[in-house]
């Protein structure tokens, strides 16, 4: 299980907040012992996108670490005030210079190991005409036997495309939810 126990001061006075269960709670919270908040500590989501064109998905090779220099498909951290659509969206703008057409959710993997939770759309490519951000080497269509397989970043992005194909093979499109460990 999934452990973080990264809080030491309280983000509200500053004072020490060690790790003990609430009264009417079930698990350790950090607890100010100044003003006596509870502070949560709660998964980070991943969103990104399946832009396609055709018989082709779009990918990233990573220009930052964490697994600089394999391929991703766009995505990254939600931020707070977006939607966890325009979230995937501004991530595929950003990484991938790409135009899409957001279509529905597609995955739903959640990777407790290291608290996160992934959520990847399909996605239609407008065009063609996308580039690198700066958080990416190269960007390229591939077509599935194309997909270098051992050289992609996350296994969430391996179980993502491979849904994806299955799915594109049989002409249609699920949602899939599953835990990655």
């Amino acid at each position: 299980m999934f452990e973080a126990r990264s809080i030491k001061f309280c983000k509200a006075c500053g004072g020490e907040a060690p790790y003990s269960i609430p009264a009417d709670d079930n698990r350790e919270r950090a607890i100010c012992k100044v003003c006596g908040t509870i502070h949560y500590e709660n998964p980070l989501n991943v969103v990104g996108t399946v832009p396609a064109w055709n018989d082709k998905v779009l990918l990233c090779k990573r220009n930052i670490e964490p697994r600089y220099g394999f391929w991703t498909l766009p995505a990254g951290f939600m931020e707070l005030g977006e939607t966890t659509a325009e979230g995937a969206l501004r991530e595929t703008v950003e990484e991938a210079g790409a135009r899409i057409e957001l279509l529905g959710l597609y995955t739903v993997l959640n990777v407790v190991r290291v608290g996160q939770v992934h959520l990847f759309y399909r996605a239609n490519l407008r065009d063609t005409d996308f580039a690198p951000g700066p958080e990416t080497i190269e960007t390229r269509l591939f077509r599935e036997e194309e997909i270098p397989w051992d050289e992609l970043a996350f296994r969430t992005v391996r179980e993502t495309l491979l849904r994806y194909f299955a799915d594109f093979r049989r002409g249609r499109f699920d949602v899939h939810c599953a835990d990655i460990n």
